[in-house]
């Protein structure tokens, strides 16, 4: 190769070094403006919140955060199926709707509970993360999540409570696997199973359903957590506790076919891109 070839060759591996480490910064500093403007809207979405609501709670507590985009037509029956209380503990929904186009928030409000809002829509992690504010604001013992949309059978709360009850565990995840799947079969199902082996390779957390959002956690030990991701958060939140060497436990769980509706997940390779790449951040922390 001539001397004029090779710097050319030279030249043209210099622009493309460049032109990456570019575009790395750029995305960095959009993930910054966006992490920027979810704290301003999970901050507005906390202010809202009458002064009573986000008082230390008077009694013992297990706060169950809901997030909800678009579920006015399944909230209701979620919120009347959970129990008043379970195993000494006031059970008390907290809803997190996250932005939407329907009146899940007026629907929650007409039956008594309480409902936070974001004005736009931040994605599953970022409404979780207001509930937990919440919910360690208000000084819960535990703190649970499950689906709005009927997925998640409400009798199953005793089933994830009793490992932390009895001290076993920090953190107790529902399980498919373990237990019942209406919905088995096709590329979704195979994708859970090759992201939890991804997981379990990164993280070492051990467990066989890294999708499902039925999980109870004591709440002194997710006050540990490092939470940052607005979307796809369920890998963040199993790692992050494997991270912190929380005690982690699965349990058998049936999940249902939703009860209305479809499923809120972006379509095609927008999830599955988008929860590698929550896997990724979150094992190079």
């Amino acid at each position: 190769m001539s001397l004029r070839s090779r710097l050319l060759a030279a030249a043209a591996a210099a622009t493309v070094v460049r032109l990456a480490v570019e575009v790395r910064a750029e995305r960095a500093r959009r993930r910054a403006v966006d992490q920027e403007l979810g704290t301003v809207i999970r901050a507005h979405a906390l202010d809202e919140v009458d002064g009573i609501h986000r008082q230390p709670s008077t009694a013992p507590e297990i706060a169950v955060v809901i997030p909800a985009l678009d579920e006015e037509d399944a909230i209701v029956a979620v919120l009347e199926a959970l129990p008043a209380d379970l195993s000494g503990l006031r059970v008390t929904p907290i809803v997190v709707v996250d932005g939407g186009t329907d009146d899940t928030a007026g629907v929650v409000a007409s039956v008594g509970h309480l409902a936070l809002r974001h004005e736009v829509n931040r994605g599953q992690g970022d409404a979780l993360r207001t509930g937990f504010a919440l919910a360690l604001e208000r000084k819960a013992a535990i703190v649970m999540t499950m689906d709005a949309d009927g997925q998640h059978r409400p009798e199953e709360m005793g089933t994830l409570l009793a490992p932390i009850l009895t001290d076993e565990a920090d953190y107790v995840q529902g399980s498919r696997y373990l237990g019942a799947y209406d919905d088995a079969g096709g590329a979704r199902d195979l994708g859970i199973r090759g992201f939890t082996q991804l997981i379990n390779l990164a993280s070492g957390a051990g467990v066989t359903d890294c999708t499902n959002g039925y999980r109870a956690i004591r709440g002194d030990a997710l006050a540990r957590l490092q939470l940052e991701e607005p979307r796809f958060s369920a890998a963040e939140l199993i790692m992050e506790s494997a991270r912190q060497g929380l005690r982690m436990l699965e349990v058998s769980v049936h999940i249902q076919s939703r009860s209305h509706g479809e499923s809120k997940k972006p379509g095609r390779l927008q999830y599955p891109l988008g929860y590698l790449g929550v896997i990724v951040r979150t094992w190079r922390r």
